[in-house]
């Protein structure tokens, strides 16, 4: 009787030249289909057997968008210019929201899937992935409540609104290159986990989610507006709620790092996705 001899897949270390990372984008493609099913999984579970449902995606910066308002609005008072501070809070919390959920359930991706990771060949990069695409849908849902704020508040849409979609693109190369990073070093280094919680929190407040940008004092500027998210947030406010263009020096800094960060970060990843199945 003959036999089929079993495919082998074995996966070494690349030469991190271009030649090898072309390869690792052709066989990414290649496994297309099983990035979209897992990202459809991650939404799926996420609100399957849910009473609320999708209404989950929105009530993270729904609830913090009502306790900024209460602290920093009535209590501190925080100036918020032009439009009501629910709407300026929550203008922010949209792309902080995408960024913290992508980023935190990324890093944990591969540790998570260590039964999927030891037992069958994929690109490892689809799980961390497939969290990002997974967040990129939560911030779609929670954006309708960005309409239903700006009606409540007559907050008038501009052309300006259409800066939106290259302020995401920016935005998600961000994430996805930090996810491919910190999911990777996570492998060996479980401290990554378990210092998110406060990693993002420290981050939040060093962007201006809560807190106009021009309230930084001018001698800390420059180190401050080279936190991408500073780029990111600012424009994002400005073009959906401000009706403004966005400040193209600052989202010129956050596309140089985002672009400039996201090849060196799957490099790094495809390096140490060779040895990802023996450590995990």
């Amino acid at each position: 009787m003959h036999r089929t001899a079993r495919q082998v897949k074995v996966i070494q270390p690349p030469s991190l030249s271009l030649r090898d990372l072309q390869q690792g984008m052709v066989r990414l493609r290649e496994y297309g289909d099983l990035l979209w099913t897992l990202s459809a999984h991650r939404i799926n579970v996420r609100y399957k057997q849910s009473l609320l449902g999708l209404a989950w995606a929105v009530l993270q910066p729904l609830s913090l968008m009502l306790i900024y308002t209460l602290v920093f609005s009535v209590i501190a008072r925080v100036p918020s210019g032009a439009i009501p501070y629910p709407v300026f809070a929550y203008a922010a919390l949209l792309p902080w929201t995408f960024f913290s959920t992508a980023l935190t359930n990324a890093t944990n991706g591969l540790v998570s899937h260590a039964h999927l990771v030891t037992k069958v060949y994929f690109p490892r990069e689809i799980l961390p992935l497939s969290y990002v695409i997974a967040a990129l849908f939560d911030l779609l849902v929670a954006s309708t409540v960005m309409a239903g704020l700006m009606v409540y508040y007559h907050v008038a849409i501009t052309t300006q609104v259409f800066w939106l979609v290259p302020i995401v693109v920016v935005l998600a190369a961000f994430v996805t290159a930090i996810s491919l990073v910190f999911s990777a070093t996570q492998v060996r280094f479980r401290d990554i986990g378990m210092a998110m919680p406060l990693l993002m929190q420290l981050w939040m407040y060093a962007s201006p989610v809560v807190y106009p940008l021009d309230k930084v004092p001018a001698r800390f500027r420059t180190f401050y507006e080279l936190n991408p998210m500073v780029g990111i947030i600012e424009s994002f406010r400005r073009v959906s709620v401000l009706g403004t263009a966005p400040d193209m020096r600052l989202l010129g800094v956050a596309a140089v790092v985002s672009i400039g960060l996201l090849p060196l970060a799957y490099a790094y990843f495809k390096r140490v996705e060779a040895t990802v199945a023996d450590v995990i």
